[in-house]
């Protein structure tokens, strides 16, 4: 239909261009005006090229030259490869690691809760190493012959959206990101034995806060406390534990938990400061730490985040930032139009569409013989958002 705007205008609509420009006037301002590219036209560039699976800078500029009477909707216009090239390597990418944060916020507002009884917010945090180049890449060398980045991620389980990312090279470590987090109190964090320290496991109980994690075959301890062990829910042990190891001495009482998986077959220990959730519990919150090795699956799947369209580390950050802004817009219309299609599902048909001048609702929920959307007949929000 012809009165609309373009399917790309309507989504990149979720971002306020107000806070979009309020953000770069608070610390991001260049020395003079851009006279080829906004920083707005630069962000578009970048999503369009997330958003549809560009391959190239050339190719994107193909694209964005084969639509250009059309790209006046989403406030762009055509772009030279060259231009673009040096926005990415040049303009902070700081900059759209603000805009992510405030894309976030906006997000979780319209989040769907996780799926779980009680009401502390609950979060998981991973890493996962992109590998990079070494010749392309100098400046990711982690080892001899080997380059890469490594993206930190807190997925927060109401939505499954990132609520906070750090990317780092990809020698650092996990526990010592985990020590810089700062989560509200009374949140649950769930991490593999990556994460296991005893003096941030103190300092995370001391601040009122949980986690649920998988105990190490070598941790010392010593049984205080045997509780009742639910039949026929898989607990095979509950223990209240003190950890005798020298490094543990300050560790508080922790509790053990064993649990047999039907499903894999495979005997499982967590280790805890929640003393009052049930143990079958404890292990459906680990269990659903599972959600954020999808999430790192789907944007090295659907978004360009294994191959670069720039070699400088700046412009490798800000291809990274732009994709997770993407992720989050995908995100944010999918509960705002309480779309029942995975992201994964929107963005094949988006890949065709994000061109074409029609409704954005209609594109998943197509209207009623009456000629308008049926309420009826809306697909139900689907948890699972991947």
């Amino acid at each position: 239909m012809s009165h609309h705007s373009t399917i790309l205008s309507q989504l990149l609509q979720s971002i306020d261009r107000h806070d979009f420009n309020r953000i770069e006037k608070q610390g991001f301002l260049p020395d003079r005006s851009y006279r080829k590219l906004t920083r707005w036209g630069q962000f578009v560039a970048m999503a369009f090229s997330h958003l549809t699976q560009r391959t190239s800078l050339r190719d994107l500029e193909g694209q964005f030259d084969a639509h250009s009477s059309k790209l006046y909707h989403a406030g762009a216009a055509p772009v030279k490869r060259s231009t673009l090239a040096d926005a990415n390597n040049q303009r902070p990418a700081e900059f759209f690691e603000e805009v992510f944060y405030h894309m976030a916020a906006k997000c979780q507002s319209h989040a769907p809760k996780h799926k779980f009884r009680f009401k502390n917010p609950l979060y998981s945090m991973d890493s996962s190493v992109v590998d990079l180049c070494l010749n392309l890449f100098p400046w990711a060398k982690h080892r001899s012959t080997k380059a890469g980045i490594k993206i930190h991620t807190v997925l927060d389980h109401s939505g499954y959206i990132p609520a906070f990312v750090r990317i780092t090279d990809a020698k650092t470590s996990d526990i010592e990101i985990a020590r810089t987090l700062s989560l509200p109190k009374g949140s649950i964090l769930v991490e593999d034995r990556a994460y296991v320290d005893f003096t941030w496991f103190k300092n995370w109980h001391e601040n009122k806060q949980f986690f649920v994690t998988r105990l190490k075959k070598n941790i010392k301890y010593k049984v205080l406390e045997r509780r009742d062990v639910p039949q026929n829910k898989g607990v095979t042990s509950d223990q209240i534990i003190k950890l005798t190891g020298k490094k543990a001495a300050d560790c508080p009482n922790l509790r053990r938990v064993g649990y047999w998986d039907k499903t894999t077959k495979k005997h499982y220990v967590y280790l805890t400061n929640l003393t009052k959730l049930s143990a079958r519990t404890i292990a459906d919150i680990y269990k659903d730490r599972w959600q954020i090795e999808l999430f790192f699956k789907w944007i090295k799947q659907n978004l360009r985040i294994k191959s670069f369209l720039g070699n400088s580390r700046n412009a490798v950050l800000t291809q990274i930032w732009t994709a997770m802004i993407s992720m989050l817009i995908l995100a944010y219309y999918k509960w705002r139009a309480k779309i029942g299609a995975t992201l994964t599902e929107m963005l094949k048909l988006l890949q065709l569409t994000l061109m074409e001048r029609r409704n954005l609702y209609e594109l998943f929920e197509p209207p009623d013989p009456g000629g308008t959307p049926s309420s009826q007949n809306q697909l139900p929000l689907n948890f699972s958002i991947f």
